[in-house]
């Protein structure tokens, strides 16, 4: 290195310091690592750093326990870091290692956010601080972060110091046994999301528990019946289950043409297991199924609901390896133990992507439900249901079923909202002339597609179904499925968000 190279180092090198001593001071002038190092009771970078990273739904879970154990020392103490950006990029060990490079990171206000513990409830964590506190005797030092997609840190994570290496595993034991069996999300619906860069779980969100009752579902007699009772039957005798040797984990596929009310039906199974963890994927979280799991386990009883899980039949882009995500969905429910009370409900609009992984791998789905398009007595049942403050006539309600058949529930809904419409804009008092007019308007020859996009299956007229017969409501045997329609009879319905 030549002199005026070795010159422009040294300049720059006093330039930086001068810049860093000018730079914000924490409270009283205090440094972080000072402060460190007298906690600890030893230079602080001579303490190996030990990282333990949390997945981001779990991050609450992490801030209230650790706010729980630094409240058991009254001496604890939380802390920020300052010195601008720089210190979301660096890890502790950072900090500690490279402090002749770093010399000025000043002590501040803690970084919070808020985050959600339940469908209208907020908790204020710790985004970034060092809890420094004590515990059995043994001063610990703990930096807490949540995930910063944007400084490329996609979990939230832990970085504990301790002068003894038995005290920080016996702390990170603990957090992993509070994390296994105590949660803000145990007992609560919720769904996973993704972070705005696409790369992971960005958290969750709470939803409320749907509050469905009998009335509010339309199907074939007894077959609400029959999913309820393997749904949450089974929950509610597991002791008897589990005392005579029977396993308590479950799955049920329920299939059937678009708009039938396959989602209706898992919201009344949500509304009747209260106390019960759901746990909703969809879209783009269906990638997140192992995760998934692993949360029904530590929080059972639960409920994974997968949505649409034909989607991930066979698109290999879902998975990271050979296989597509189907497969890792299968493994995660074979994966149970026996006596995990936890309930996969899968809903598919095409079954026959579905049929032959199933086959495969028996004993995943130990029920598959047929939701097919409503009877002529239940498309009246459901122009009942959606028209409860409507005074149409019986005689009103039976013409427009007949003149609708082979449409689904979200078609009556929308039929029954045209016809309120229609006499909104006459400025009219509602009645039957506005039923008759909507049927007329959606069944004509030119709402063709809109009857479609409704959920309608056929066109006036023409035969409800040619499939092969089948039990109503229950998956024929092998090889029924690819390439055939859903069995004519007993066509199935729900009532309301069909």
């Amino acid at each position: 290195m030549d002199e005026s190279m070795g010159k422009f180092l040294s300049d720059f090198a006093a330039l930086v310091e001068l810049a860093q001593a000018q730079g914000p001071r924490g409270p009283q002038g205090e440094q972080l690592v000072p402060i460190l190092s007298a906690h600890l009771g030893r230079p602080a970078h001579e303490v190996p750093v030990v990282l333990e990273q949390v997945p981001s739904h779990r991050f609450v879970d992490l801030d209230i326990f650790l706010a729980g154990e630094a409240g058991k020392d009254p001496a604890a103490r939380l802390v920020g870091i300052g010195g601008g950006d720089q210190r979301h990029h660096l890890s502790l060990s950072d900090m500690l290692q490279q402090q002749q490079f770093f010399p000025r990171l000043p002590l501040s206000q803690p970084d919070y956010t808020n985050v959600a513990v339940g469908p209208d409830a907020q908790r204020q964590a710790v985004a970034l601080g060092v809890w420094l506190f004590t515990r059995d005797g043994v001063p610990l030092v703990v930096l807490q972060r949540t995930a910063s997609p944007q400084y490329g840190r996609m979990t939230a994570s832990l970085e504990v110091l301790a002068p003894d290496p038995g005290a920080t595993a016996a702390f990170l034991a603990e957090l992993r046994r509070q994390l296994e069996s105590d949660s803000v999300l145990k007992g609560q619906v919720i769904s996973l999301r993704m972070d705005d860069f696409g790369q992971g779980s960005a958290g969750v969100t709470f939803h409320h528990r749907p509050a469905l009752g009998e009335a509010d579902v339309i199907l074939p007699e007894g077959l609400l019946q029959r999913i309820s009772d393997h749904a949450v039957g089974i929950a509610a005798h597991r002791a008897a289950l589990k005392a005579l040797g029977q396993h308590l984990k479950r799955g049920i596929l329920l299939y059937g043409p678009p708009g039938t009310g396959k989602t209706h039906t898992v919201r009344y199974l949500l509304g009747r297991t209260e106390g019960t963890t759901a746990i909703l994927l969809s879209g783009g979280t269906l990638a997140f199924v192992s995760e998934a799991a692993r949360m029904a386990r530590a929080l059972q009883p639960s409920v994974v609901v997968l949505e649409d899980c034909d989607l991930i039949a066979e698109d290999r882009s879902y998975g990271h390896g050979p296989q597509p995500l189907l497969f890792e969905v299968l493994d995660a429910m074979d994966g149970l133990d026996d006596d995990a009370d936890v309930t996969f409900v899968l809903t598919t609009n095409r079954v026959d992507m579905l049929e032959r992984a199933l086959a495969e791998r028996p004993g995943r789905v130990d029920l598959a439900v047929n939701i097919p398009l409503p009877s002529e007595r239940e498309r009246i049942e459901l122009l009942r249901l959606y028209s409860r403050r409507i005074r149409f006539s019986e005689e009103a309600l039976a013409a427009a079923a007949a003149r609708i058949e082979g449409t689904t529930a979200s078609f009556v809904r929308e039929l029954v909202r045209r016809a309120v419409l229609g006499a909104q804009l006459a400025g009219a008092e509602l009645s039957d002339v506005h039923l008759e007019a909507a049927v007329a308007e959606l069944m004509a020859d030119g709402a063709t597609l809109t009857r479609s996009l409704l959920g309608s299956q056929h066109s006036p007229g023409s035969p409800v179904g040619q499939g092969h017969s089948a039990e109503p409501g229950v998956a024929p045997g092998p090889g029924f499925f690819p390439g055939q329609e859903y069995p004519p009879g007993d066509w199935s319905h729900h009532g309301p968000m069909g």
